[in-house]
């Protein structure tokens, strides 16, 4: 019978789940609600945290970056990617995903993709470039960038829940010892996605399917006219949108140095009255706090534009979908923890590899990044994992890109108007898909390599 109840309960989380992709953050937060409330009334299983810390950090952080979206901030970021990828047009296809992604490392968010696939496509078209090659591993690498910003929510989340649980593991990575090996890992994978993507497809002059479109005049006026030339370079930006950007770097500068070094960071005394340094989820939320608003007086930002930012909007859905989704699978996974340890520590400890690949499914499955961290990661440390290894891992919280719903690969295929970039007749066979596993499985090779010996931990 028991066995049962806890098959019932995993068919309930992963219903809520599934459904509430269908509505986008806010409806998967929502829905996820369901999910809980069945799980504490009708099951009578304890309710687990809700992740207070991770929701707080995603306010601080999109009150900022929504505030410097306001004045202009991130077009002038997006300015200057453009004016480097004019400059090299026919190299777009390797530079175009390296823009995307550290963009997402300055800004935290991947959303700030959506601004670049119009000048993307305008330059590919223009140089006779199949749009798909760019425009497909772009999307893929703007997400990838996730893991690699230390302002993101899913980097914040690591680093937060690894301090959390180094009562029990013994060990607490700071952010910037999380970055030694995200970045590069993800770096390198969407460099080796690029590259693959190439020779992706046929030329436009060879793609029987392309001529036949264009073949029509007012087809060809469409793929060709539309945004012609859509770009940023004519584009006069006030002064404030410069001093914003300025503004932001110094806040993530000083994230970085404060979260390098304990010893600057204030000590107060903890419970037992031994000094505790200031934790860098607090630091983080505070700098982001401190940034968005002398942003927001120095440069004069019409604060009723702000809720109306694509920033703030992804942001208050991320909030809904992490606190809907986390808190109704800490409740099923605290419930159940002994018996998942009994059953599968020794599997996930001999086979770490096994981790990862729950933790891709895990994401795909939310949908998001630091959704997926905090769900899972406090299970696997738990389970046994060497923290070491789940930082090698964390380019596994990257799962989503495996079916084509999420919004920026479906913006990609939006601004494409060669047709180039698409979902295949099967679904599964879309544009994005082996970029994506490129990336990820690049990321984890590279995060999980030990500099010693060449060797992987999880061999």
């Amino acid at each position: 019978m028991g066995t049962f109840l806890i098959i019932l309960q995993v068919v309930i989380v992963l219903g809520c789940l599934l459904l509430g992709t269908h509505y986008g953050g806010v409806g998967l937060g929502l829905i996820s609600g369901i999910g809980l409330a069945l799980l504490v009334f009708f099951f009578q299983l304890p309710p687990g945290e809700p992740p207070i810390d991770v929701m707080l950090t995603i306010l601080a952080v999109i009150g900022c970056a929504s505030v410097l979206q306001t004045i202009g901030g991130l077009d002038v970021m997006m300015k200057y990617a453009e004016k480097l990828l004019r400059k090299h047009p026919t190299r777009v296809t390797i530079l175009a995903p390296l823009t995307t992604w550290f963009l997402t490392v300055l800004c935290g968010t991947g959303h700030v993709v959506y601004t670049m696939f119009p000048i993307i496509e305008d330059i590919s078209l223009s140089k006779n470039i199949r749009p798909e090659r760019p425009m497909a591993v772009s999307s893929v690498a703007a997400q990838m960038g996730i893991t690699a910003s230390p302002v993101s929510v899913a980097v914040v989340s690591m680093a937060t829940i690894l301090a959390k649980e180094a009562g029990i593991t013994g060990v607490a990575f700071s952010i910037p010892q999380i970055l030694m090996v995200s970045i590069p890992s993800s770096f390198l994978g969407v460099l080796l996605a690029a590259f693959w993507s190439l020779r992706r497809g046929k030329d436009l002059d060879k793609d029987p399917e392309f001529q036949k479109l264009i073949s029509d005049p007012v087809k060809r006026a469409y793929v060709y006219g539309g945004d012609e030339g859509a770009t940023l370079q004519d584009k006069v930006f006030p002064k404030q949108a410069y001093w914003a950007v300025g503004i932001f770097f110094t806040a993530i500068a000083l994230v970085v140095v404060l979260g390098a070094f304990d010893g600057i960071r204030p000590h107060f005394p903890n419970a037992s009255g031994q000094p505790t340094v200031l934790s860098m989820t607090l630091v983080i939320q505070m700098m982001m706090l401190v940034s968005g608003a002398v942003i927001m007086v120095a440069c004069k930002v019409k604060m009723s534009e702000v809720p109306n930012s694509a920033v703030f909007k992804a942001g208050m859905s991320a909030i809904f979908s992490v606190f809907g989704v986390a808190w109704m699978a800490e409740t099923f996974f605290h419930a159940h923890l002994d018996s998942l340890m009994a059953s599968l520590a020794g599997i996930v400890q001999a086979y770490p590899v096994f981790y990862a690949v729950t933790l891709f499914l895990v994401s795909k499955l939310v949908n998001s990044q630091a959704a997926a961290v905090t769900a899972f990661v406090p299970v696997g440390l738990r389970l046994g994992v060497d923290p070491v290894t789940i930082v090698g891992f964390f380019g596994a919280a990257y799962g989503y890109f495996v079916l084509p719903t999420y919004p920026s690969d479906l913006a990609a295929i939006g601004f494409d108007r060669s047709g180039t970039t698409r979902i295949g007749k099967f679904i599964i066979n879309h544009s994005f898909l082996i970029p994506g596993f490129i990336c990820v499985i690049t990321s984890c090779l590279v995060g999980t390599m030990t500099p010693r010996t060449g060797r992987l931990r999880w061999m």
